[in-house]
């Protein structure tokens, strides 16, 4: 089943050129700056004062809009991961069979990612930081959905026959890491789209998923 593209989250999308953002285009700005430096330095490796230094603003500019690193890490974080638990959700509903609907969670999920790679990194990295950091429990409840999502595709498969008497939870995180490995070396404009890079590696998992064909008894 083909996956539609996912919109662009409207949160922290892409901003314009214009020299002098103000309101919600300076906001959006903040936020697609912090992103960016989260995803490449950490946490506790970006600073406030890189932040506005980038936005070309004063800290106490910074401050107007969001009063201390963790609230700003929180907005990113959280948004990032709502985004991608929502659209995965919606994309696996329009899915009738289990195979369907792992091909389309896997899809949507890799769709999202190179949509804004930064973003996803910021979010991957918010369980590794300290537990003040991040609210871990919102946080760790949106993970949690989106991968009991998955497991209940399996499981839908494994109830119907059409996958193997597998443990959904470990097949999921087989599937799991295939897609969260793409950050590590997917770029854009390489040999492989992103599709055809998803596309073998449904190939290869529900290959091995799925119920062997019965093979005739022998005659004696």
């Amino acid at each position: 089943m083909a996956s539609k593209r996912p919109a662009a989250p409207p949160h922290i999308k892409t901003m314009g050129t214009a020299s002098t953002p103000r309101g919600d285009d300076r906001q959006a700005q903040l936020l697609r700056i912090a992103c960016r430096f989260f995803a490449r330095y950490g946490y506790k490796g970006t600073s406030l004062r890189d932040i506005a230094e980038e936005a070309k603003i004063t800290k106490a500019a910074l401050y107007y809009h969001f009063p201390n690193k963790n609230t700003l890490y929180e907005r990113i974080v959280l948004e990032g991961l709502r985004v991608l638990v929502e659209e995965v959700e919606q994309a696996t509903e329009l899915a009738r069979t289990a195979r369907e609907k792992v091909r389309t969670f896997l899809m949507t999920t890799a769709l999202i990612y190179v949509r804004d790679p930064d973003l996803w990194t910021a979010g991957s990295n918010a369980f590794w930081v300290d537990e003040d950091s991040v609210p871990r429990s919102a946080a760790i409840a949106l993970r949690d959905r989106y991968e009991k999502l998955l497991r209940a595709c399996i499981a839908q498969g494994v109830a119907s026959g059409e996958f193997k008497q597998v443990d959904p939870a470990m097949a999921g995180r087989v599937a799991l890491s295939m897609v969260n490995g793409l950050a590590r070396w997917f770029r854009p404009g390489g040999k492989l789209s992103i599709e055809e890079v998803i596309e073998q590696y449904l190939d290869i998992l529900l290959g091995g998923l799925a119920q062997p064909a019965s093979v005739p008894a022998r005659r004696r």
